[in-house]
């Protein structure tokens, strides 16, 4: 009587990319055009930061080229990003 082999079995990979428990981030890119104060304001105005926080990762910005200026779901930070584009500054999104 022929043994058979033990099997193992092996779970497909489940791209999470769908999933709304992802946490997302919006970033805002540094840029030659907009000033300083103008990414201050455009971050108090869309985020509500009161003007420590807004000035802080205007800097972030500045001196390190980026700074994450928001985290949630896919659709939240989509918004955001949106908004940031409509008032002028380089934002993108991605994936925690």
């Amino acid at each position: 009587m022929p043994q058979s082999t033990p099997t193992t079995v092996v779970e497909p990979e489940v791209d999470q990319a769908g999933s709304t428990d992802v946490p997302w981030q919006a970033i805002v890119w540094n840029d030659p055009v907009n000033l300083m104060s103008y990414v201050t304001y455009v971050l108090q105005r869309i985020f509500g930061y009161p003007e420590p926080k807004a000035t802080q990762l205007m800097l972030d910005v500045h001196q390190k080229g980026k700074a994450a200026v928001s985290s949630g779901d896919k659709d939240k930070v989509e918004v955001d990003v949106k908004k940031l584009h409509a008032a002028g500054l380089w934002a993108t999104m991605q994936k925690v």
